[in-house]
């Protein structure tokens, strides 16, 4: 029986520095570093979270936001490549929310996913590196990012657990309430100028 998914609430900004709330953070005991390069797949017409990252197309939806702006993600679809003719018009048609290519095959590798992709004009694939340093404050996750979108440099902050008073009460204790919350579709269009058509 597959575990059941409880998905976390995040809180997330974007900048060059946070001033003394990354002091704060980086006086707690720092957890795992974690390192990762990914391409992401952003839409003019849909801000879904799409990505591919260890060979595996990974799409996460928003499902709600709340009074304090806070974002509850859900992850809507995984699978491996080659990834199917099937998946592939659920991709383009439900979430990145344009035509469907002519598909000719069956399967497409990722190269061939990829080129598929690259073809559409409201689509941008962007190479995406992270370096996050993760820490637990108030037992919700706190990370540091350090980004790259397409070789652009962008830090972020993050604050996520499935309860969403833990996360604001963090985000209040750590003083980074006067942040914007952005996620990371928002600060990558922003990055690459891709704007809603």
């Amino acid at each position: 029986m597959a575990e059941k998914i409880i998905p976390r609430w995040e809180w997330r900004t974007f900048g060059k520095a946070f001033g003394a709330a990354e002091a704060k953070i980086q006086a707690q005991p720092q957890g795992s570093v974690k390192k990762s390069v990914e391409k992401y797949i952003l839409s003019a017409k849909s801000d879904e979270n799409c990505k591919i990252r260890d060979d595996l197309m990974d799409v996460k939806s928003l499902q709600q936001v709340n009074s304090d702006k806070l974002e509850q993600w859900y992850p809507t679809l995984k699978e491996g490549f080659p990834i199917s003719k099937e998946s592939i018009s659920k991709l383009f048609k439900e979430y990145f929310k344009v035509a469907v290519p002519k598909l000719e095959q069956e399967s497409y590798t990722y190269n061939e996913f990829v080129a598929l992709v690259e073809k559409q004009p409201d689509l941008r694939v962007v190479d995406v590196v992270k370096e996050r340093f993760i820490y637990t404050i108030n037992d919700a996750i706190v990370e540091i990012a350090n980004a790259t979108f397409n070789g652009v440099p962008d830090r972020t902050v993050c604050v996520e657990h499935i309860d969403p008073a833990l996360v604001i009460k963090t985000v209040r204790e750590l003083g980074l309430e006067g942040y914007q919350n952005i996620n990371y579709i928002q600060a990558m269009k922003r990055a690459v100028g891709l704007k809603r058509g």
